[in-house]
């Protein structure tokens, strides 16, 4: 499931439960590779939300977001984990394991 994230809903939506969150920006050649990425994950019951970063400023500076594609692992509206990139579905899929078996 792919939820579109922006000030509005950010802080619900990640509140509960674990929670993964892309920012990307419309203009970024590699966010638009990692959104065909994400697709692959559509159906699954993997909550991923996504934030353009253009349109929601605010969210990237409070988390730090310096480049896109760049990934927030939360758990109960708190950050585990960040990392940038462009990750392949099993690439992605590997790093959160790595970081929630820590």
């Amino acid at each position: 499931m792919i939820i579109e994230l922006d000030e509005s809903n950010f802080d619900e939506e990640i509140k509960h439960g674990l929670r993964l969150v892309e920012f990307y920006a419309t203009w970024c050649i590699y966010c638009k590779k990692q959104r065909i990425e994400l697709e692959n994950f559509a159906d699954s019951d993997m909550w991923i939300g996504i934030v353009d970063g253009d349109e929601s400023p605010s969210i990237i500076k409070r988390w730090g977001i310096e480049s896109y594609p760049s990934f927030v692992l939360f758990k109960d509206g708190k950050k585990t984990a960040q990392f940038s990139g462009f990750h392949k579905k099993e690439q992605l899929l590997n790093k959160l394991m790595q970081i929630i078996n820590k």
